[in-house]
């Protein structure tokens, strides 16, 4: 029963989209975000744009950082660097100075506790949910979860580095 009612409404969404002014969101080639695409036709419907125009993510439209920023954010202590790798990676590869360590799989918990406990566990001082944050890993993939779980969890001033390590150490390197 449940299935049959499924199928229906696989049916009916392609044709309920395609009578509505609803531009179905389009992945952006430069950043991965959304973007809406032109309407298919002039019958306007109002509030039905604004639903499917936003991103699937949570995250902030700006959440990307290039090297240049990260680099000019350490410098000038403007934002919390945590990275979501765990702790033998950082010995192993080594850590952006300054940064600290907090393993994706505790980026939620950790969020959540008092600042007193998180520098106790983590040896750093706890954001807070107003202070620039930003999620770094290897290659970009787990900061960016993480990015997401803070969002989630209401910190409004998060970034993730898509490059992680590996683009700070090429960078480094050239210098």
């Amino acid at each position: 029963m449940a299935l049959r009612g499924c199928h229906r409404l696989a049916a009916v969404l392609p044709r309920l989209l395609l009578t509505r002014n609803v531009p179905l969101p389009v992945a952006s080639a430069s950043r991965g975000h959304r973007a809406p695409s032109s309407p298919v036709n002039n019958n306007t419907q109002p509030g039905c744009t604004s639903a499917l125009t936003r991103g699937l993510s949570s995250s902030p439209p700006s959440s990307d950082v290039s090297y240049e920023q990260l680099k000019e954010l350490v410098a000038g202590r403007r934002a919390v660097v945590i990275d979501v790798r765990e702790p033998w990676e950082l010995r192993e590869y080594g850590f952006i100075p300054g940064s600290i360590n907090v393993p994706l799989a505790q980026v939620n918990a950790a969020l959540q506790l008092d600042t007193e406990e998180f520098k106790e566990k983590y040896g750093g001082e706890m954001p807070v949910q107003t202070d620039n944050i930003v999620f770094t890993c290897l290659a970009g993939i787990r900061s960016k979860t993480a990015l997401d779980t803070a969002t989630s969890l209401g910190y409004k001033d998060v970034q993730h580095y898509p490059g992680g390590w590996q683009d700070w150490v090429k960078n480094e390197e050239q210098k």
